[in-house]
């Protein structure tokens, strides 16, 4: 199957060669690449996107959840267009950011918000906001939840074996990582464990999105949450995907409050923004002298005006109606080929955005998740590529439907992948990724 890819995609392959010289891997970000070389892509519009050898695809990844507008949106260009023409970066305050400033605590329950660039920056300034509130060093987070590329959250994200602290990369000092603790998603018992008084906070996503997508247990969240009014940590809700799946993100839909709340992705319509919003109380600590929190970035004209658009008339509760509709679609039709083909074949679904994997059921957390066997996803993958669909960014990544999609797009991703999964059933099975080092 590999070689169908290679053999549509001479130009992307050139263009590997030339700049991996001058660029590790040839890509800017090490999730854009994989073997034999990454996919190199010219342009998109609405579910579309197109490559440098010329080969249109429907896009399910969406810049990783970030484009449920749809590619190059009418509205979202408008804007951009209006907006430039004053001026891309302020320096000083640019007086609209208290209009969206507002739009997302009303429609987030948030009493208060601070505007970053990206997920990293705003996880980064969140932990240090939570410490400084507390007055607490350690932090909680989950074996498999991904909160950006700063180093004390970066561990244990995707280790190839399970068991122990694992830095998700060299150059990370123990002493960095001394403070946070990892424990399993959806496991009670090993959370009440490590949630005592010196705790400044737990951070999760609410519902995990960086392998595959993995439902969360109502009961443990309940309970996390018990105990962090018992012990007095705060609760992070890192909501960076999870926030564009539902209206009013996870914490709308599990019905909660926390403490912290990051936000980005989708929220911006294809633009850079984050967000930390938080309770008043909290974030009243940040300030000159006080906690830091800055960026050159931060709040930038293009981002703040194509944000009140995406929340205010594209991304709207009857738009989220219809991509959930969608995402239905794939859900069941993954299911029905997976009973037609007798695959062992399990399907999670949550909002516009889902995750297939190849075994009897869907795992409940990392250590169910990285002993898999991934063999016959990869067949998929690149099956699905050779016939012009990128189902999702990566075996630990999930669909997502934007308001561009349509139904016809929906019925060619089911059809496209029946014929995947039928080659994938004949893949040989391998070791698991654990076990192959």
């Amino acid at each position: 199957m590999l070689s169908q890819y290679i053999s549509k995609t001479p130009k992307s392959k050139v263009l590997f060669e030339e700049n991996k010289e001058f660029m590790p891997y040839g890509v800017s970000s090490n999730y854009r690449y994989f073997d034999p070389y990454p996919l190199y892509l010219v342009r998109g519009k609405g579910s579309k996107v197109w490559d440098i050898d010329g080969n249109e695809y429907t896009d399910y990844n969406l810049g990783f959840g970030v484009l449920e507008v749809g590619h190059a949106n009418e509205r979202i260009i408008e804007v951009i267009s209006d907006t430039i023409k004053d001026s891309s970066i302020m320096g000083f305050e640019y007086y609209k950011t208290g209009t969206l400033a507002k739009i997302i605590c009303q429609r987030y329950g948030i009493d208060m918000v601070r505007f970053s660039s990206s997920g990293t920056e705003a996880t980064m300034h969140s932990i240090r906001l939570a410490r400084a509130f507390t007055k607490r060093k350690k932090i909680i987070k989950f074996e498999g939840h991904y909160h950006g590329s700063h180093d004390q959250l970066l561990v244990n994200v995707n280790p190839l074996k399970v068991g122990g602290k694992v830095p998700s990369s060299s150059g990370i000092p123990d002493e960095v990582i001394q403070n946070t603790i990892i424990v399993d998603w959806n496991d009670i018992d090993s959370f009440e464990k490590v949630a005592k008084e010196d705790i400044a906070a737990v951070i999760m996503e609410p519902v995990a999105m960086n392998m595959g997508l993995i439902p969360t247990d109502k009961e443990f969240m309940k309970s996390v949450f018990e105990l962090s009014k018992d012990k007095g940590f705060l609760v992070i809700f890192d909501e960076t995907k999870t926030g564009g799946k539902f209206y009013n993100g996870a914490a709308g839909y599990f019905g909660v409050k926390p403490d912290i709340i990051i936000l980005g992705k989708a929220i911006a319509g294809g633009l850079p923004l984050s967000v930390i919003g938080g309770k008043r109380e909290i974030m009243e600590l940040i300030g000159p002298g006080k906690v830091a929190h800055g960026g050159t970035f931060n709040a930038n004209t293009l981002s703040v005006n194509a944000s009140i658009v995406t929340l205010r008339e594209l991304l709207t509760e009857s738009a989220f109606y219809q991509l959930h509709r969608l995402s239905d679609m794939l859900e069941i039709g993954y299911r029905d080929i997976a009973e037609d083909l007798g695959v062992e074949l399990s399907v999670s679904k949550w909002g516009p955005s889902g995750s297939i994997y190849f075994s009897e059921k869907v795992p409940k957390n990392y250590k169910e998740f990285i002993r898999m066997d991934f063999s016959r996803w990869f067949t998929y993958f690149y099956v699905m590529l050779s016939k012009g669909v990128i189902p999702m960014g990566g075996f630990n990544e999930q669909w997502t439907v934007s308001i561009k999609h349509s139904e016809e797009d929906i019925l060619k991703h089911i059809e496209v992948a029946e014929e995947a999964i039928k080659k994938a059933k004949d893949t040989k099975t391998n070791m698991s990724i654990e076990e192959s080092f």
